[in-house]
C-alpha cells in the first residue's frame, strides 16, 4: 500500500466516480457505473490491479491540490527543479457515456512527465488486448472495453500503455478514457477544453440552487457536491459512498460494500438536500424508491442497487490483497436480506419532509406509504439487526423502536392533514404504545440512560437522535443523561464509537475486532451538545470534526484517533450528510432546549 484512504479525491460524472491519489495516480473506477467491476483496483491490491498514473517522472506526492471552486474538477500541481506542472482531472457529467479526462498544463520552465495506464478489468484480474483503433487505444476483455485518446505517443506492452514526455509553460496536452461494451466500438471524438468548461458550467450552475450561506458555507458546499456526487443520476438513486471494502480497522475484516443505496442513509442524504434547497434531489430520489418498490411496497427491502436491482448476493474477491492487508475484499452485501425495522420510519420520514418542501406527491406515494405502515405494524415489536446491520443475534434495538415510533408519527400527520379517519385512532393508539414501551423497556435507570437494546446495559449513539425527530424534547432529563453518558463512556479521544467493541471475544455485532471512531456519531453527539444547551462545547467538536477531512474536504466512515487516519469506505455519505446537518443545528441559535443542568438520578428515574 503506497497511499492512506485520506490521500484520494474523488472525481465523478453522477454514474461512477473514480479516486485520485496525492501522487497522480488514479486507483479506483469502476465502469460503467459506480457498482460495476473495477478496471483500476490497486485502492485494494497494488499496481498490478490496475491504475493509472499521470505525474512527473521524479514522482512522490504533489506539492497542492485542491478543487477549482465549487466543482468536483480537481486540479493538482507539482513544483519540481526544473519547473511546475498542473494536472487536471475532472468526470465531464454531461457526456454521453462516462469519461475521465486529464488535462497537464505546463506552469513554468520544462518538466518531465511519466505517464502509466494499466487497465485490468473485473477488480483488478483480467488484463484486456489492447490494439489501435484510429488515433484511440482500445482495451477489450468479455463484454467491456476501455479507450484512451491521448495527445501524447504511447507505447503498448503486455496490456499497459505509456509514455514520456516534456511538458513546457503554457502547454497544455489532454488525455481522455472512457467505457464501451465491446461489441459497440463507435469511438467518440474528444474535446477535453470544451468538456472542462461545460463541466465547470454544470457545478456553478448546480451550486447556485444552495440556499446555506452560514459560517461553515465552504465546508458545507463541499459536502453537498460531495452528496450529489453520489447520485445515479439516471435513476435518482443515492449511494452510501464510493467504494467496497476498505477496512474499519486496518488489518481486520471488517470490509463491506457500500456501493447500493442504503434507504436508511439516503433519507439522512435527502434531509440534507432539503435543508438547503435541493428539493429536486429529493424528488428524484423518491421517485427512483418508487419504481424500485412498484407492484410490492409491502416487500420493501432495506438496500437495492443503483437501478433498482434487489438481489445483492455477496462475493469474496479473493486475488485482491486488500487495503493495507485488510481482508475479505467483499463485493455486494447480505445485509441487503436483513430485517432492520428502522428504515421504514426514515423512509416516512423523508417522505413527509420532500412534500413539507412543497413538492406535490407523487399518485402511487400513497401505496408505498401504506406499504411502508402495513411493514411497521406487522414487525415492529420483533427484534431485528438495527441501524448497525449486526450479524450477530437480532434483538429489540431502541432505536429501530423509536424509528417505528417515528413512521407511525408520520403516518398520523399525514392522515390528519387530509382530514380522513381511516385508521387514525387505531395508528394514534400504536403511537403511543410505541412511546410508552420505549421509555420503560430502552431507559436503564442502573445506566442513567437509553441504551442500545431492551435489557441491555450497553450504550449506543443511535439513541442520540431520538430528539431530533421529536420523540423527546432534549431538556427531558432522560435525554440530558444519555448525552452525559455518551460522552463520557461511548467516547474515543473525544470522539464517537457507534457502540462498543472488542478486540476479543464476540462482539454485539458477531464480528471479531475493533473499529475506529464513527463520524457521523460525533457529528450526532454535536447536535446532541448544542441541543441541551452546551453550544460551546458543540461548536469545539464540530470545528474537531472539520479539522478531520482531507486536504480536500472529504470524509470517510470512520476515524482512528490514535494513527490519525481515515478508515472505512470513502467518501461517505452518512459522514458528509452529518456535517451539512450539524452546521444548520449551530448556526440557529434558537435550536438550543435547556442550559445544561445535569438531573439528580431521581429526576433521571422519575421521568
Amino acid at each position: 500500500m503506497t497511499q492512506q484512504i485520506e490521500d484520494y479525491a474523488l472525481i465523478g460524472d453522477l454514474r461512477t466516480a473514480a479516486l485520485v491519489g496525492v501522487d497522480g495516480s488514479i486507483d479506483w473506477l469502476c465502469l460503467p457505473r459506480f457498482d460495476s467491476p473495477a478496471v483500476f483496483a490497486t485502492l485494494l491490491g497494488d499496481a498490478r490491479n490496475g491504475r493509472w498514473i499521470l505525474a512527473p517522472q521524479s514522482g512522490g506526492r504533489c506539492t497542492r491540490r485542491q478543487y477549482r471552486g465549487d466543482s468536483l474538477i480537481l486540479d493538482t500541481e507539482w513544483v519540481t527543479p526544473d519547473g511546475a506542472v498542473r494536472v487536471t482531472d475532472f468526470m465531464p457529467p454531461t457526456s454521453a457515456g462516462p469519461q475521465v479526462v486529464r488535462i497537464v498544463e505546463g506552469l513554468a520552465g520544462e518538466v518531465r512527465m511519466h505517464m502509466c495506464m494499466a487497465p485490468r478489468m473485473d477488480y483488478g484480474k483480467v488484463v484486456p488486448s489492447l490494439h489501435r483503433v484510429g488515433g484511440h487505444f482500445v482495451g477489450t476483455a468479455g463484454p467491456d472495453s476501455v479507450w484512451l485518446r491521448s495527445d501524447v505517443a504511447l507505447t503498448a506492452t503486455n496490456g499497459t500503455l505509456t509514455g514520456d514526455f516534456v511538458v513546457s509553460a503554457g502547454q497544455r496536452l489532454s488525455f481522455a478514457f472512457g467505457h464501451l461494451p465491446s461489441s459497440q466500438l463507435e469511438l467518440p471524438t474528444v474535446d477535453a477544453a470544451g468538456n472542462l468548461a461545460a463541466t465547470e458550467r454544470y457545478w456553478l450552475q448546480w451550486m447556485s440552487k444552495c440556499t446555506y450561506s452560514g459560517p461553515w458555507a465552504d465546508a458545507v458546499k463541499r459536502s453537498l457536491i460531495i452528496l450529489k456526487a453520489l447520485t445515479f443520476a439516471p435513476t435518482g438513486g443515492i449511494l452510501a459512498a464510493a467504494t467496497t471494502s476498505l477496512p474499519e480497522q486496518i488489518g481486520g475484516s471488517r470490509n463491506w460494500d457500500y456501493r447500493f443505496c442504503w434507504l436508511r442513509d439516503a433519507a439522512f442524504t435527502v434531509r440534507a438536500f432539503l435543508a438547503t434547497g435541493y428539493v429536486e434531489e429529493a424528488s428524484a430520489w423518491r421517485d427512483w424508491l418508487l419504481r424500485t418498490v412498484a407492484g410490492d411496497p409491502t416487500g420493501t427491502q432495506i438496500m437495492y442497487a443503483v437501478d433498482g436491482t434487489r438481489h445483492l448476493p455477496e462475493l469474496t474477491l479473493d486475488w485482491l490483497p486488500g487495503h493495507a492487508a485488510s481482508t475479505p475484499v467483499r463485493i455486494g452485501n447480505g445485509a441487503a436480506t436483513q430485517r432492520q425495522n428502522d428504515v421504514w420510519g426514515e423512509v416516512l420520514d423523508a417522505l413527509h419532509a420532500t412534500r413539507a418542501a412543497e413538492d406535490p406527491p407523487r399518485p402511487d406515494e400513497a401505496d408505498l406509504e401504506r406499504g411502508l405502515v402495513t411493514q411497521l405494524e406487522q414487525n415492529w415489536a420483533e427484534p431485528d439487526n438495527g441501524i448497525w446491520e449486526v450479524r450477530g443475534p437480532r434483538r429489540h434495538f431502541v432505536h429501530s423502536k423509536l424509528m417505528a415510533w417515528v413512521g407511525v408519527d408520520r403516518a398520523v400527520r399525514v392522515l390528519e392533514n387530509h382530514h380522513t379517519r381511516e385508521s387514525l385512532d387505531e395508528l394514534r393508539d400504536l403511537r403511543e404504545a410505541i412511546h410508552t414501551e420505549i421509555c420503560s423497556r430502552g431507559f436503564s435507570q442502573s445506566r442513567r440512560a437509553f441504551t442500545q437494546s431492551y435489557g441491555s446495559a450497553r450504550l449506543d449513539a443511535s439513541v442520540l437522535l431520538m430528539p431530533r425527530y421529536g420523540f423527546l424534547p432534549w431538556a427531558d432529563p432522560r435525554m440530558v443523561a444519555t448525552v452525559d453518558a455518551i460522552q463520557g463512556s461511548l467516547t474515543r479521544d473525544g470522539l464517537v464509537l457507534r457502540y462498543a467493541v472488542g478486540a476479543e471475544g464476540t462482539n454485539v455485532d458477531g464480528i471479531h475486532g475493533e473499529e475506529g471512531a464513527f463520524l457521523a456519531c460525533s457529528f450526532w453527539l454535536a447536535d446532541a451538545l448544542h441541543g441541551i444547551g452546551r453550544t460551546d462545547e458543540a461548536a469545539e467538536l464540530f470545528d474537531r470534526l472539520l479539522s478531520l477531512r482531507n486536504d480536500v474536504g472529504l470524509l470517510s466512515e470512520e476515524y482512528d484517533p490514535i494513527t490519525g487516519r481515515h478508515l472505512g469506505n470513502t467518501p461517505q455519505a452518512l459522514s458528509h450528510a452529518g456535517l451539512v446537518t450539524t452546521a444548520l443545528h449551530l448556526a440557529n441559535p434558537t435550536a438550543t432546549a435547556v442550559q445544561h443542568r445535569p438531573p439528580t438520578w431521581q429526576e433521571a428515574a422519575a421521568s
